[in-house]
């Protein structure tokens, strides 16, 4: 396994920093722009200027400088590169001592083989690994998996959103969820202020209102491809955030409710997870199987809601829907295979529209604009398939797949059993449940393109 790892990430870097170099690793560059500019010249993101990334992305971006320097070459791609290798391992080796830990590190690699060097050469490559270890932690040590979610929301927005299951999957959700998310938040802001960089702590938030609707975004599709024989869908760069967006009619008003409708998304999918906690009753509180599905269903739902109801659709968004599916996979959550697949091939089909044929798009060429059109499909059925699953009405037979406790009859105690793809594992009592999230398994082994832009999620 680590030799696949070695070789995964030996690839991906050579990719990224000497064949594409300037299509895949551009943004890393302008990261080291930007620290050359702070330890130079003192005039630092955030503290001195509005920046499109929360403050908490000023840490890794820096750490590469402290052995690689800030000189314009090839040093501090590497150290990037280095940096997001480790955390990397550090997932990966944490999903290796769950029960299905092999089979998720395999997926996890061949994603981030698939993705491409965008896997590796974008921030979100730096909170993926953070999510996983969260995730993996969420009913074990709920409060250092709440710490590690907002810190990876401080560096991209993306991972808050799972603070929602995080929370109502807390037997004590103040305390455990909502007071650690908090006290981090208190020292990012805090810091910022004791810089001088208060007035824009909140840049991040405000930078994201003149965007238009880009050009890969799941919005954008109807005009992406209306765009293969229609001219009055144009496609054009918005140079200051450097990002290709679609302009035709309709997509100002598009990518306007988008804006307003991520929020109402998140809010809907929140009460969703919520109805679904009440659902379940007293069984929600004593089966850590359940809760522990319900956290890692619930983190791939807001996900996904946080990539089909943005106006910008980054390829490095994919990452996202990582975490979720490599933690179900490592604890043999039901159901999750073929969501495993289906986003292995999001991934390569990503991969093929960015960085390898992106101009393509830009020029409005038939076969990779639906492709990009496909994919952004798939999201969408991802996203309806995940509700329809969380909301349907729980049968026996999938109770007892998913570890829910079932009780005996004819017997003076109740017993657990457990159903893997196997078939059942031996009876446990109650008072030794099934196998949740970060705690011991219950379940036993039965053309060249430009770069892309650098948009918040």
């Amino acid at each position: 396994m680590w030799v696949g790892f070695v070789l995964a990430h030996v690839w991906l870097t050579r990719l990224g920093s000497l064949v594409l170099l300037n299509q895949s690793f551009g943004d890393v560059d302008l990261y080291r722009r930007w620290m050359e500019a702070g330890l130079t010249q003192g005039w630092w993101p955030v503290l001195d200027e509005a920046w499109v990334y929360p403050a908490g992305a000023i840490v890794p971006l820096l750490a590469p400088t402290l052995v690689a320097g800030t000189a314009a070459g090839g040093a501090y791609v590497l150290g990037w590169c280095v940096l997001v290798t480790a955390l990397d391992a550090l997932a990966v080796s944490a999903l290796l001592r769950r029960p299905g830990g092999h089979v998720a590190a395999a997926w996890w690699l061949a994603f981030l083989v698939l993705l491409g060097p965008v896997a590796i050469g974008r921030l979100d490559s730096v909170v993926a690994p953070l999510s996983v270890l969260a995730l993996l932690a969420a009913l074990s040590s709920p409060r250092a998996s709440a710490a590690l979610v907002t810190a990876g929301a401080w560096v991209k927005v993306s991972p808050g959103a799972a603070i929602v299951p995080l929370a109502l999957a807390a037997r004590r959700p103040w305390r455990d969820v909502v007071a650690p998310a908090a006290a981090v938040c208190a020292v990012v802001v805090g810091t910022v202020v004791a810089l001088g960089g208060g007035r824009n702590v909140a840049s991040f938030v405000l930078e994201q209102g003149s965007r238009g609707l880009q050009i890969e975004s799941v919005g954008a599709t109807p005009w992406l491809v209306a765009g293969l024989w229609s001219p009055a869908v144009q496609r054009y760069l918005n140079s200051e955030l450097v990002t290709y967006e679609i302009a035709g009619p309709g997509t100002q008003g598009m990518a306007d409710v988008l804006g307003a409708g991520l929020v109402v998304g998140v809010l809907l999918a929140s009460a969703v997870l919520w109805w679904c906690r009440r659902r379940d009753g007293a069984a929600f509180w004593t089966d850590d199987a359940l809760r522990g599905d319900f956290v890692v269903r619930g983190a791939f739902l807001m996900a996904l809601v946080l990539i089909v109801a943005n106006k910008v659709g980054s390829p490095q968004f994919m990452t996202w829907l990582a975490p979720p599916v490599a933690v179900a996979l490592a604890l043999r959550r039901p159901w999750w295979g073929r969501t495993a697949l289906v986003v292995a091939g999001i991934a390569a089909a990503t991969q093929v529209v960015y960085p390898w044929w992106y101009l393509d798009v830009l020029y409005g060429r038939p076969a990779v604009t639906l492709l990009l059109a496909a994919r952004n499909v798939a999201l969408v059925v991802l996203l309806v398939v995940t509700v329809v699953h969380l909301l349907r009405p729980p049968h026996a037979a999938d109770e007892a797949r998913v570890g829910r406790v079932r009780v005996g009859r004819a017997r003076p105690r109740a017993t657990t059993e457990v159903v893997t793809g196997d078939g059942p594992a031996e009876g446990r009592s109650e008072q030794d449940p099934s196998g949740a999230v970060g705690g011991e398994p219950g379940e036993q082994v039965g053309p060249r393109a430009p770069v892309v832009d650098r948009g918040v999620g």
